[in-house]
């Protein structure tokens, strides 16, 4: 595998050439390696790749040519040293929470996380004696409040789900290295197209590649990216042993796919801004949730912190509650009423009933997810057509 890419190229370039798999065959598509293990030319290279004395591939559960390759590529593409690729953006941070941290450890987190992220932090990490408090994302003094002399992670999503709130990376980077903790930061929204929270200071970034990574809604995978200490060792030993591995068929996908990351970022930045801004004007939205807008409470931050643009989510609070977000979903003939996001269709969403109804209301009051939010992300339709289906329910 041909790794090596110029540190001054682009990350739409490192998307394309980064990690280059290519056979003795000279494929110019990378060819998918599925096999479940690998065979060797004797007992002794076997026990010499086995106990570390050589390099190479041993079994697909933690070393394959093809989920290597996606690996290599995001690592090049985020900024960071190593890349592990996992089964699920879930099981990215299932591994590195269980890679890092120890009972009796705490997390500081946003209250704003995605509901699946709270739910493993409440109920599972809970159950080993690893501690979460939830702060306001944006408000740095709740961050320092929280902090106790236990605390080893912070973690946060920027911009959030469903609300996109943005948080200011390099400051909490900044508090993270003053109490000795790890700043984790979930890129889902953003990716390296966008936005790459190592240049700010983060120590690991996560990623869902089942959403804007693949960007068609075809598979399964998740990402942990960092250093060679945190991701290429303890996260990767992790793996090894515990098994929530991504498939080569899959890695396969997400590789291809990562080739056209920044082109398609950008459609769906400018979709979204015209849609916001649509969304903005119509009577009975109250307020409309999207760092491309002036009236977003960290638009500023957002326009610094995510060069590559402002996103493809959006969320709007309707006047009628939730008789209102049910009319516009219903309404609508063309977009896709489902959780899942970050597809070449556009997806809509009612969150408080769905992707955060296994909260508490009273957390999803605290995080302003009101009855009335529903969640808009924005494919790569014509935004006309996709501006038209969404008056239907407004109307």
């Amino acid at each position: 595998m041909n790794d090596d890419f110029d540190p001054e190229w682009g990350t739409a370039t490192r998307g394309v050439r980064a990690a280059n798999l290519r056979s003795v065959e000279g494929e110019h598509s990378s060819a998918i390696h599925m096999t479940s293990s690998f065979v060797f030319d004797s007992a002794e290279a076997c026990a010499a790749r086995f106990g570390g004395e050589s390099p190479g591939n041993i079994y697909s559960r933690f070393t394959n040519p093809t989920v290597d390759a996606f690996s290599r590529r995001l690592a090049a593409m985020e900024g960071g040293q190593s890349c592990v690729a996992t089964a699920s953006g879930m099981s990215a941070i299932l591994a590195t929470c269980l890679a890092t941290l120890e009972s009796g450890d705490h997390i500081v987190a946003a209250h704003t996380l995605f509901g699946s992220t709270i739910g493993l932090f409440n109920n599972y990490l809970g159950k080993l004696g690893i501690s979460t408090s939830y702060v306001s994302p944006e408000d740095l003094e709740g961050w320092k409040a929280a902090i106790t002399p236990a605390t080893r992670m912070l973690f946060v999503e920027t911009p959030s789900n469903p609300l996109t709130e943005v948080v200011d990376l390099a400051a909490l980077a900044d508090l993270a290295n003053a109490n000795d903790a790890l700043l984790v930061v979930d890129n889902c929204f953003c990716t390296p197209a966008l936005q790459r929270p190592l240049d700010f200071g983060a120590h690991v970034v996560t990623h869902s590649a089942t959403k804007f990574l693949d960007g068609q809604g075809r598979a399964l995978g998740g990402a942990v990216v960092g250093d060679e200490d945190i991701v290429g060792d303890r996260v990767f030993r992790f793996l090894r042993t515990c098994g929530p591995t991504m498939s080569p068929f899959n890695a396969w996908i997400f590789y291809k796919a990562l080739e056209t990351l920044e082109v398609r970022m950008r459609a769906h930045c400018i979709s979204a801004q015209r849609v916001a801004e649509w969304l903005s004007e119509q009577p009975g939205v109250e307020h409309v949730y999207y760092p491309g807008l002036a009236s977003h409470a960290q638009h500023d931050l957002a326009r610094r912190q995510q060069p590559g643009g402002f996103g493809g989510i959006l969320s709007l609070r309707l006047s009628g509650g939730r008789a209102a977000a049910f009319k516009l979903i219903n309404a609508t003939r063309m977009l896709s009423i489902t959780a899942n996001l970050g597809d070449t269709r556009t997806t809509i969403v009612h969150p408080a009933s769905t992707t955060h109804a296994r909260i508490s209301e009273a957390d999803r009051a605290r995080a302003g997810i009101t009855e009335g939010v529903v969640r808009v992300s924005v494919g790569l339709e014509n935004v006309d057509d996709i501006i038209a289906d969404l008056a239907r329910g407004l109307e």
